[in-house]
């Protein structure tokens, strides 16, 4: 694709016609700031284990007043404390709290941190106790949820209609935070204020809800478990409810809510039962929802999706079009396990949570409508896969640079998504279906003793090496060559096809001369066989005259 307009407005109206399977596509250049990257050694001197947000929503105003008190361990010496929050908000005050007192620390607010100094330098194997007033505007998002903000929009009545999106560009669009997804709290709580009869749907278990004399109500949630930043998310309106008492594969019970304007009440009553469908064939297929201590929620936003924990982001039409079921929401449920649950401590590997996600709709359309559906949902992506760079490059990247297009910066990169759910694909054939499936299923739960576990442990930390290792020991064969090829370089293999009077030639040309042993399945007269290609090339006996067809099923990821 050019950058010109014409051009880039036939992408957008094709992406519109099939809705392919991702809600986080972006066509324009946003907010400055990004999330992740290299650690400083300031932010890596400690870790966050508990966020307590306090903070109070002007809809008329599109202000928001608040604190942030964070505990936070200490690794390495730390003698200032280095938060991320962006500047188009004021910090006032920045205490350190021991105990009862609250000692004022000297404080400065640029470039998008915030750096307070300590009074002493705080040990490894200390606690830090912190507390940042802060207020102000806070950047309204100019194309949620791709440019990421507050969005301050409205429902059919005129109320105000508030939500929260930020993946791309981090939670210090809007509160304090160390913003980098290795570093996730233990828990967070969250007491939103906003005037009556407004209702604030977010992460985590609501504890309680209180009424003040202003005409104010405080709403008490509280997550139970570990939380990337990026999806602490905030959802407010005039919002009906929708709940069923869920039991899980586990046979524990949960509540499943979803919350949505009162004037598309009904639709979503229609649209409901499918989402707790597709709870259950995520749970069937790899483990059971991973917050069961909490809840599953689902907020209906003016923007069109986003996998924020517990309380995913759904802005769109309460129909099945163009696929038969709702792409949309079962995507964004799938990041509960990609994303939520297993969470890449680094955005290199930002393609466990988007590949991984997108191959799943492919195996419940295949569920729901067969094999050919299947292979219909993979066909629809395979030419949007750019090649640029690598889909998990080893060293660290912001999401900035995983997400957009190496040689366009403002048009989205597709293989974190499509390239990595087409990689599983190729995978499964490789593998075969029982040994990928529990590959699948213990990535998401490396044991079947940890799907058990509600309390936090159940969540990790995983990489494309872990994925790599697991794989191996499942499949009991040395998988080097395939993430090499595949994964850690950009070229996609090139296989050369030659009828010789010795039969079928077939030949792997890959980058560098990689060793690619990669069978291809070979059809000859209307019998399929899988041909191994030891030393990257075989030759397959050909009868005079006979019908053959290369890969006719289209299983193996190669160059066209």
């Amino acid at each position: 694709m050019t950058a010109t307009r014409a051009l880039l407005l036939v992408l957008l109206l094709a992406l519109t016609s099939v809705h392919l399977a991702c809600a986080q596509r972006q066509f324009d250049q946003g907010p400055t700031s990004t999330s992740g990257g290299p650690l400083s050694p300031e932010q890596a001197a400690y870790n966050v284990s508990f966020y307590d947000l306090d903070l109070t929503i002007d809809p008329d105003a599109q202000t928001i007043d608040g604190a942030l008190r964070l505990h936070a361990n200490v690794v390495q010496p730390l003698g200032t404390l280095v938060l991320d929050l962006d500047t188009a908000l004021t910090v006032t005050k920045v205490d350190l709290l021991e105990g009862e007192v609250a000692l004022d620390l000297p404080f400065r607010h640029t470039d998008g941190q915030i750096r307070a100094d300590l009074p002493l330098t705080h040990q490894p194997g200390e606690q830090v106790v912190a507390r940042v007033r802060y207020g102000g505007t806070p950047r309204e998002a100019p194309r949620p949820p791709w440019i990421g903000g507050f969005t301050w929009a409205e429902t059919e009545d005129g109320q105000p209609w508030i939500a929260t999106s930020n993946q791309g560009e981090g939670a210090d669009l809007w509160w304090p935070v160390k913003d980098h997804p290795s570093d996730e709290p233990d828990s967070m709580a969250l007491h939103i204020t906003v005037p009556e009869p407004l209702v604030v749907a977010t992460n985590g278990q609501l504890r309680s809800v209180k009424a003040s004399d202003d005409g104010t109500r405080t709403y008490h949630w509280f997550v139970s478990t570990p939380i990337n930043n990026y999806g602490v998310a905030l959802n407010i309106a005039p919002y009906r409810t929708i709940e069923e008492t869920y039991t899980s594969v586990t046979g524990e019970t949960m509540p499943v809510i979803f919350w949505v304007l009162p004037e598309r009440y009904e639709a979503a009553q229609q649209q409901f039962p499918q989402f707790v469908e597709h709870l259950n064939f995520y749970e069937r297929t790899l483990g059971p929802y991973p917050f069961r201590a909490d809840k599953y929620g689902i907020a209906h936003t003016p923007h069109l999706g986003m996998e924020h924990q517990t309380i995913i982001a759904y802005g769109d039409d309460f129909d099945d079009e163009p696929r038969g079921f709702d792409w949309l929401h079962h995507h964004e449920l799938g990041h509960e396990w990609w994303g939520n649950l297993v969470t890449a401590p680094d955005w290199n590997d930002f393609w466990i949570h988007e590949g991984f996600c997108t191959y799943m709709q492919a195996l419940y359309a295949e569920e729901r409508f067969g094999r050919e559906a299947y292979h219909d949902e993979l066909n629809r992506i395979r030419n949007t896969i750019r090649n640029e760079k690598p889909l998990a490059p080893h060293e660290s990247r912001t999401t900035k640079q995983m997400y957009f297009s190496k040689r366009q910066p403002t048009v989205s990169d597709n293989d974190i998504y499509y390239k990595g759910a087409w990689v599983l694909h190729t995978l499964r054939y490789l593998l075969g279906e029982d040994t990928f499936r529990q590959a699948l299923r213990r990535m998401a739960y490396p044991t079947p003793e940890m799907e058990a576990v509600t309390d936090g442990r159940q969540t990790r930390f995983a990489t494309t090496d872990d994925f790599h290792t697991l794989t191996e020991a499942i499949a009991e064969t040395d998988l080097d060559w395939f993430f090499e090829v595949y994964v850690r370089q950009p070229k996609l293999p090139r296989l050369a096809v030659e009828e010789m009077e010795s039969g079928l030639l077939l030949r792997w040309e890959t980058a560098d001369d990689q060793p690619f042993p990669m069978p291809v399945p070979v059809r000859i007269d209307g019998e399929l066989q899988r041909v191994a290609m030891d030393g990257n090339e075989a030759t397959v006996p050909l009868p005079d005259g006979a019908d053959y067809e290369v890969d006719p099923d289209g299983w193996v990821l190669k160059a066209e």
